[in-house]
């Protein structure tokens, strides 16, 4: 099975960026664990430009796809018209729980479009949609 992680704007700030809210370790070293714990072969892709990610969902060959499309998440029509228009399956990630912050990260453009969404578990929140896609 052939699975890809694709993060949005910030993710790669992992570490460092309000260690209180995602935590402390990188997604890099995250990344590489999760190779070595999952039987799939896993893809990682990162940007901060809303096309770039557009560009990676509809280009990367797998059997699922594992997105925190972070900020975009709120206001991106074009990630969620994406998703929609592409037949590999998506979860949607994201590391905080976006339902108890800030108002306007309440709602998520993307649900709706997606087979299922984790928010709130931390990095953990990758490793229940990895095996969602192992278990189907």
């Amino acid at each position: 099975m052939k699975l890809a992680i694709i993060n949005g704007p910030n993710l790669n700030l992992l570490g460092s960026r309000e260690p209180s809210v995602y935590g402390t370790e990188n997604f890099e070293s995250f990344y590489q664990r999760l190779c070595g714990e999952i039987e799939a072969e896993l893809s990682y892709f990162q940007s901060n430009v809303e096309g770039e990610l557009i560009n990676a969902l509809q280009q990367v060959d797998c059997d699922g796809i594992v997105l925190n499309a972070g900020g975009y998440t709120h206001t991106s029509v074009a990630i969620r018209d994406c998703i929609a228009g592409i037949s590999i399956p998506v979860v949607e990630v994201h590391i905080s729980n976006i339902h108890a912050r800030e108002a306007f990260r309440n709602e998520s453009l993307l649900t709706p479009v997606c087979v299922g969404s984790i928010v709130g578990l931390g990095l953990a929140g990758y490793e229940l949609a990895l095996s969602f896609f192992l278990k189907k």
